[in-house]
């Protein structure tokens, strides 16, 4: 940063990168900023050339700058880092190449949404658990690690691409409607579904879906996160196996509905914990009883099996797997993730959304074990 006017360092410092989620000023992308006749002009430097959020940047400085009295005209011009500009911000944000989410001194919780079978709403689940997360004002991640059955991006709306920054990915980030805060409450989101053509299949086999998933953990830069959620395929496969291996601390959280076989192929994935020394932080039934317009409900998958499940996994572990709770069947919860508006977000007084949000309360408020860790505190 060669200059920036006294006048204009706190409005600039409170312009947002889109992407990093911090101040620009912090960033080293404010080349100059002076003052001049009540003249603003600015030589901000982007990350990269064809930068998606160029507008949005330069919209923000504009914005910023015209809140200053003094200010009564603004100019911004644009230019990109060199290579040694942005080796030096990789290096400011921490950036390794390391997988960080296995460091012995990180604070993110992360859990893995795991279910024995398709079709039982695990990815819905997952979107609206970090919706949840993220209207508490938390920093969320989402790892869609489905990678056959990718379906994250579109239950998010997310048509933008990851912004590659030499080795270093970034990826899209959806903010929670309304709110003026970037830097609380947003999620981030990585998807093997954002480096294919259109709707195209991915044919992989075991070697290469460890390799793709060991990339979203160490070339993605997630930064400070409060939450991460890997978003898992069905059953006990490769990607179930690899996972436990590329992030051994995650907790499970098992996702059944409450038919029968459902709990049953449930229970098998519950009990994988025992060969991967995960823990099963709780089962969330989904798709229980519809409420009718009548007040009615009606039970289309019959009930009682997230207590049952909850029941047999407490015996087969032998400590407590609670019933985190049930969300109800309701068209809203299958509308908006079709329009990529999470129900959580879109319908927050529906009964599924009150419902996810007590689920995710109950996992964002769980004591946080600090004993060995190192705090970032300086004394």
């Amino acid at each position: 940063m060669s200059h920036i006017a006294a006048e204009l360092v706190d409005a600039l410092a409170t312009v947002i990168d889109p992407e990093l989620r911090r101040p620009i000023t912090e960033l080293g992308m404010v080349s100059s900023a002076t003052l001049n006749d009540g003249t603003a002009s600015v030589h901000i430097l982007l990350t990269i050339e064809g930068c998606p959020l160029r507008s949005t940047i330069e919209n923000d400085v504009r914005s910023a700058l015209q809140q200053v009295p003094a200010v009564k005209a603004v100019e911004v011009s644009i230019g990109f880092m060199t290579p040694d500009q942005r080796a030096e911000l990789k290096s400011r944000l921490g950036h390794t190449k390391k997988n960080p989410f296995t460091e012995d001194n990180t604070l993110t919780r992360v859990y893995a949404v795991v279910s024995g079978k398709g079709g039982v709403g695990k990815s819905s689940m997952t979107a609206n658990l970090a919706a949840a997360f993220a209207a508490q004002g938390l920093g969320v991640g989402i790892v869609d690690a489905d990678v056959h059955g990718f379906s994250i991006p579109g239950l998010f709306g997310i048509t933008d691409s990851p912004t590659r920054m030499d080795d270093m990915i970034l990826p899209p980030v959806v903010d929670v409607p309304g709110s003026r805060d970037k830097t609380h409450g947003f999620v981030k989101v990585i998807s093997i579904g954002m480096f294919v053509e259109g709707n195209a299949p991915v044919a992989w086999r075991g070697p290469m879906l460890h390799r793709a998933l060991e990339q979203f953990l160490t070339d993605v830069h997630f930064g400070a996160l409060d939450v991460l959620l890997l978003d898992l395929p069905p059953g006990t496969g490769d990607i179930a196996i690899s996972m436990a291996q590329l992030v051994p601390h995650a907790e499970l959280v098992l996702v059944s509905t409450p038919q029968q076989a459902a709990v049953d192929v449930a229970e098998r994935a519950g009990t994988l914990s025992q060969q991967t020394g995960q823990k099963v932080v709780g089962v969330i039934e989904n798709m229980s009883a519809m409420v009718m317009p009548d007040g009615s409900t009606m039970e289309v998958f019959g009930s009682g099996g997230g207590t049952l499940l909850s029941k047999r996994l407490t015996e087969e572990l032998h400590y407590e797997v609670p019933l985190l709770g049930s969300v109800p069947l309701e068209m809203q919860l299958r509308t908006g993730g079709d329009s990529g508006h999470p129900v959580v977000w879109s319908h927050p007084d529906s009964p599924a959304a009150q419902e996810i949000v007590s689920i995710a309360r109950q996992l964002s408020h769980r004591r946080r074990g600090l004993a060995g860790k190192s705090l970032p505190l300086n004394v």
